[in-house]
């Protein structure tokens, strides 16, 4: 009787292949900040790598086609006062990017799709509420206009972009917050700490509903990310500094599903998940390769599956959503190397003979429109991500503006009230009240046709530069 020995899976077989020279991004100064960030956020229309700059933190963001050696002028997105150190595309909008720094604060920015021909200094949005500098931001996977900051000061704000106002603010870890992860839904989110604590905390309640303590006994900071199943996977080190990954299910957290142990070294690994396939891409800083995993239901859990392998090590790692893979060639992912002066484009594949659409490799994925309204996630609903076809191909649509009320950000700030005696109307005449009121108007009136000029002026550039017009 035969048996067969070697694990069936469509992704034995997946293999990394670096771009070629002229499809990467060169002469890039990534950022030497010591943050065990990513340095790099991307999606299908832009590249995005927190860079060096002085007087400041800085980001560079390249169209995915501008390729090649870099100009040394090229604008950069250049608004905070201090050193950039996470950033975030919006998951429901390709042009908007979230950022935080160590100047306390959280930005979020409007890309045009043309190229900018100066630095862009001033966000649609600042979101002010840390009072240590904030290292991790992330947007909500299904809501709209909801973005979470972690901070120095071991709080989580959860924000409304569309109205700058804070949501949810929690204070119940006792020391640095490492990672924050969203599950699937974004009904939940989990947290690691330097306290060695693994948390899975419930925003909208303001608790948290399951935590464990040192999942991995090494005190080196850990990574945890939710898996499409609800499951939690780590990632972090033994007591003797091996590297460790393992795999948890938040309502029970006594005994991991799987834990491994890997090898020697202080880089701390970075887990990229892809939801649709459940494979997990481990890149170390400062490794020279990329490991990765199958999650799935039968033993052992999690499933080792190949590495690349190059002579650079990593500064950073851009993972791409899976709506801008290339599914004529069976890309199935692709991640953005960041070395010290460039970024590579690296190309997960699954040989197949065919040309033809691979159904089981591509099921429907997260698209681009939220499936909720801020007031309906803060009300208590959730729902999964509005899935799209990726049978045609994926085409990135055009600008949409964020809208920010900022009427609604001035409503919430106490505003000094004059006393009577001070705002006498006696001591204004009526005539130079009236000429004030006037001249506002006109100002006014002004301001409005001038903004009407320059959006109009913009859309024609930007029909110029894509050669629409």
């Amino acid at each position: 009787m035969s048996r067969s020995i070697v694990r069936q899976s469509k992704f034995r077989h997946v293999f990394g292949q670096a771009a070629k020279a002229e499809q990467s991004y060169d002469d890039i100064r990534v950022s030497k900040v010591t943050w065990d960030s990513s340095f790099s956020a991307v999606n299908p229309k832009f590249l995005a790598v927190i860079v060096e700059s002085s007087g400041g933190g800085a980001i560079l963001v390249l169209p995915l086609s501008k390729t090649g050696r870099l100009d040394k002028n090229y604008p950069l997105v250049a608004g905070h006062s201090g050193p950039v150190l996470d950033i975030d595309w919006c998951p429901h909008n390709d042009n908007i990017l979230a950022s935080c720094s160590e100047d306390c604060t959280a930005m979020v920015w409007q890309i045009t799709d043309h190229t900018p021909v100066r630095h862009l200094t001033e966000p649609v949005v600042i979101l002010e509420g840390h009072s240590k500098r904030v290292g991790i931001i992330s947007w909500h996977p299904t809501a709209r206009n909801i973005l979470l900051t972690a901070g120095s000061d071991n709080l989580i704000i959860i924000w409304n972009v569309g109205t700058g106002e804070p949501l949810i603010s929690m204070d119940d870890h006792p020391d640095l917050i490492y990672s924050v992860c969203w599950n699937r839904n974004g009904s939940l989110f989990c947290t690691t700490c330097k306290d060695r604590r693994l948390r899975v905390c419930d925003p909208r309640k303001g608790d948290v509903v399951a935590e464990r303590l040192a999942p991995h006994e090494g005190i080196r900071p850990m990574r945890a990310i939710f898996t499409r199943e609800g499951n939690i996977f780590t990632t972090g080190f033994t007591r003797m500094s091996q590297r460790e990954l393992g795999l948890w299910d938040p309502t029970s957290f006594e005994e991991p599903i799987a834990l491994l142990e890997m090898d020697t070294s202080n880089g701390v690994l970075l887990p990229f998940y892809d939801a649709d396939t459940n494979i997990v891409y481990l890149c170390g800083k400062g490794d020279s390769s990329i490991r990765y995993f199958e999650i799935t239901d039968e033993h052992p859990y999690v499933h080792y599956l190949s590495t690349y392998s190059s002579k650079e090590p990593q500064r950073g790692m851009g993972f791409m959503p899976k709506r801008g893979v290339d599914v004529s060639k069976c890309e199935i992912a692709r991640l953005y190397k960041l070395h010290e002066r460039k970024c590579e484009p690296i190309m997960m594949t699954v040989p197949r003979k065919s040309d033809l659409f691979q159904d089981d490799l591509y099921p429907d994925t997260a698209g681009p429109e939220p499936a909720l309204e801020p007031e309906e996630w803060l009300a208590g609903r959730d729902e999964g991500p509005v899935l799209v076809s990726l049978r045609e191909g994926y085409v990135p649509p055009k600008s949409r503006e964020l809208k920010v009320a900022r009427k609604n950000i001035l409503d919430s700030r106490p505003v000094p009230r004059r006393t009577m005696s001070s705002c006498d109307g006696s001591s204004l005449p009526p005539q130079f009240v009236e000429k004030l009121l006037e001249e506002i108007q006109s100002l006014k009136a002004t301001v409005l046709s001038q903004e009407k000029r320059i959006c109009d002026l913009e859309n024609k550039l930007s029909k110029y530069t894509n050669g629409t017009a």
